[in-house]
């Protein structure tokens, strides 16, 4: 599928995709929007709408999951006492590690599983998240003006 061809609906829909657990880079396909013209500031908001959506998403799940569904998928007790205390530990705070590659969607999962304060968590999500654009359409703009 192309989503230059969606238009800014395939830029929502590969942001909000590459915050879940599966794998797309929400980066590129920004860079390759403002590569062929689109405004950059409705590119940040829909990629940063799309992409906060995805990781709210995480979090429901994670919210409604139980330490059967984190067996099946290879956390052990082990994995879930050490992730619990690390939780505990910094709580909310951890959501502004979402936009982290590799570590934030599964993350944000962890955040609603171990029941981090909502309203914190979900509010330091959408900031990391806008702010990771922000950046990188900086250093886009820098390196092609």
């Amino acid at each position: 599928m192309d989503y230059l061809e969606l238009g800014y609906i395939g830029l929502f829909l590969v942001s909000f995709v590459s915050a879940t657990l599966i794998p797309l880079a929400s980066e590129g396909v920004l860079m390759a929007f403002l590569a062929i013209g689109y405004h950059p500031v409705n590119c940040i908001l829909v990629a940063t709408i799309g992409n906060t959506l995805g990781s709210y998403l995480n979090y429901a799940i994670g919210w409604i999951g139980n330490t059967k569904w984190l067996v099946k998928f290879g956390f052990s007790e082990r994995h879930q006492q050490r992730f619990s205390i690390w939780i505990q530990a910094y709580g909310h705070w951890l959501g502004a590690l979402s936009w982290v590659p590799f570590i934030g969607d599964p993350l944000t999962l962890a955040l609603g599983f171990f029941k981090t304060r909502v309203i914190p968590t979900l509010t330091l999500i959408l900031l990391s998240k806008g702010i990771r654009y922000i950046i990188i359409w900086w250093i886009w703009n820098s390196l092609w003006l």
